[in-house]
């Protein structure tokens, strides 16, 4: 890691201060801007002419083949769009995996996240997982989304998180999305992402007193063959496919602490704001695009059942996401070895690692993304 140039990687394992350290940041370059009476507001939930309070998110992004397309990206960006700024030392990055516990039959999609890290001096092959996430998302990536997200304490998994959603939601959370929440998670297939992220602020004059921050990442991607990450006779690997993707994401908006803009006023210059970095980069990427209006839960499903896995293997297999978190599973075992226990965390550990398909590292991918071209 970069600590020079990069200061907050230093926090690659505290989680906490990272995102502590990363609101002074901010704030910090907000006033630098001039805007010192200004502060700080999350992306506000969304209300629908019914009265319901819908938790929304806000992103965009475009898929790419290779992470190497989108060489030099921030330049662009900040040459291109005007009134768009990087806030300085804002990069952070992240190696995780987040598996699909959902079918492309479900009406939304269900997945399960963990972050990794090494160890000091650990061998590189090795991963553990902190900072669990279930989330709930509406299906697709064009339009913004329904979104419902809980952090599970990793000494209180539970098998069941739908209690976790209604302590947190509470009447916020629609009937549709409860019921299927409570619906017993299923491992249909699993992706290791590599994330160099960082976040920018976009001022225009339409938006008013607006200033929006927007959360952009680039990450690299493979795909599970199978559920259980089992080499694929179809494939020929343990990896189904890769890619990569440029996303960015609307965290939340600056405004003066005079000032208090009308829901209309916020989401306006929301939309303005993801609509406005899509332009510059459909036109400077625009031969390595590929048209896919699928998140990434739901690559990762079409990878799977494209590998030629049906439901009914991924329903005989029975994994469920607490078993990628344990490096042994009492009732899993190597098929030509009863006795011995298969270790499901190091399977995980071949999407990143996998020597065919190694993912970048971070500081590449963080390299790439600043490269003048």
């Amino acid at each position: 890691m970069d600590e020079q140039t990069r200061p907050l990687f230093k926090h690659i394992r505290n989680h906490d201060a990272l995102f502590s350290e990363l609101a002074l940041i901010r704030n910090n370059y907000i006033a630098s801007l001039g805007l010192k009476d200004y502060r700080f507001h999350k992306t506000p939930k969304q209300i629908t002419p019914s009265g319901q309070r819908l938790s929304i998110e806000p992103e965009r992004s475009i898929v790419i083949h290779d992470y190497k397309a989108v060489t030099g990206v921030k330049p662009i960006l900040c040459k291109q769009l005007a009134g768009f700024s990087i806030i300085p030392d804002s990069d952070i990055g992240f190696r995780y995996p987040t598996a699909a516990l959902a079918g492309l039959e479900a009406p939304y999609i269900k997945r399960f996240r963990s972050e990794y890290f090494h160890r000091v001096d650990e061998h590189r092959d090795i991963c553990r997982p902190i900072n669990l996430s279930y989330g709930i998302k509406s299906r697709g990536k064009s339009d913004n989304r329904e979104e419902y997200e809980v952090w599970v304490p990793e000494d209180k998994l539970s098998h069941d998180p739908s209690p976790l959603f209604i302590e947190k939601y509470a009447e916020d959370l629609p009937k549709a999305i409860l019921d299927f929440a409570s619906q017993p998670p299923l491992v249909h297939g699993w992706m290791g992402v590599k994330r160099c992220a960082f976040e920018g602020i976009y001022q225009e004059p339409s938006l008013g007193d607006i200033a929006v921050c927007i959360a952009l990442s680039l990450d690299s991607y493979n795909i599970g063959a199978r559920p259980d990450l089992s080499f694929s006779e179809n494939t020929q690997s343990s990896i189904a496919c890769g890619g990569a993707e440029f996303e960015w994401e609307v965290l939340g908006f600056y405004c003066p602490d005079s000032v208090q803009p009308s829901q209309e006023q916020i989401w306006s210059a929301i939309n303005k704001a993801i609509d406005a970095i899509s332009e510059p980069l459909e036109t400077a990427f625009s031969r390595d695009i590929v048209a896919s209006d699928e998140s990434k839960t739901e690559r990762i499903l079409s990878a799977v059942f494209e590998s030629g896995t049906t439901v009914d293997e991924v329903e005989a297999l029975n994994l469920k996401p607490w078993e990628f978190l344990q490096t042994q599973s009492e009732y899993r075992k190597k098929p030509r070895d009863n006795t011995r226990s298969i270790n499901l965390l190091g399977r995980l550990n071949r999407l990143f690692y996998n020597p065919e398909y190694a993912l970048p590292s971070l500081r590449e991918l963080h390299h790439l993304a600043a490269l003048e071209i």
